[in-house]
């Protein structure tokens, strides 16, 4: 029987990076259910829909084919997928992307791709997170979407990854042949400057637009942001476990 994966993102169900991606896992011969949010939901975090009543309506993409689209967060989506919708089929693999834009450093708190990555892992199952670095038109989604079919799944597969934990993904924006090759990677610190924008609107009142660029102060070698800027493909495998250990210990000696 063919590897299942289930694949979901964050940039919705229309988004041309889910689609390069479906793709080239259709290629490989591997079983594609796609269950991901009917709109952008972009750095919606873990978030999920407590309050109002999930839908998943099926809706054709852009190739013909057919998937889910969720009107909740993308952890919604990984949740809804593997207890609903794919809970008779059953599930080998979550993947969350292709994202349109990177998750380097600290945006793997605020993504949504991260996110549904995550909820997948939480719930049992082993899960990979996939993003470009580039947030232009015209990205090279077929150099994501070839790696992690042709190379990373079957890794996967035949490695198997640890309990509590996922691989997150960064991709350099580059034609397949221009990438210098792959590195495991550890998370960077990258943060943003100049966040928040105040702005007047035309009655004088003031609002915030929250957006910035990232610091421009080099990345330490090794990790995630520091080897995408060298045009190498980031593997970052994370863990769940958010229990700062060496505080732990520390914290002992307080009371």
């Amino acid at each position: 029987m063919s590897l299942r994966i289930l694949l979901s993102n964050d940039d919705g169900i229309l988004a041309p990076g889910i689609l390069a991606l479906k793709k080239a896992l259709d290629a490989e011969g591997y079983h594609v259910t796609v269950c991901a949010p009917d709109r952008p939901r972009s750095a919606a975090s873990h978030a999920i829909t407590l309050h109002k009543p999930l839908r998943a309506v099926e809706t054709r993409l852009p190739d013909g084919s057919l998937g889910w689209a969720v009107s909740g967060t993308p952890a919604d989506c990984a949740l809804l997928g593997l207890d609903a919708i794919c809970a008779e089929t059953g599930v080998d693999l979550v993947i969350s992307g292709i994202n349109h834009g990177p998750n380097l450093g600290w945006d793997v708190i605020y993504s949504g791709t991260v996110a549904a990555a995550m909820e997948a892992v939480i719930l049992g199952f082993p899960a990979i997170a996939v993003s470009t670095t580039s947030f232009g038109p015209d990205l090279h989604y077929d150099t994501a979407a070839r790696f992690i079919a042709r190379e990373l799944v079957p890794k996967v597969v035949a490695h198997g990854l640890p309990r509590n934990s996922l691989l997150n993904v960064n991709v350099p924006d580059l034609p397949e042949d221009q990438i210098k090759g792959v590195k495991i990677a550890s998370k960077s610190e990258r943060r943003y400057k100049d966040r928040m924008e105040k702005r007047l609107d035309p009655r004088g009142g003031a609002y915030y637009w929250l957006g910035g660029l990232p610091s421009e102060e080099p990345a330490p070698a090794g990790t995630d942001s520091a080897v995408t800027a060298e045009g190498y493909i980031a593997v970052t495998p994370l863990h769940l476990d958010m229990t700062s250990y060496p505080l732990l210990e520390e914290m002992k000696g307080w009371f």
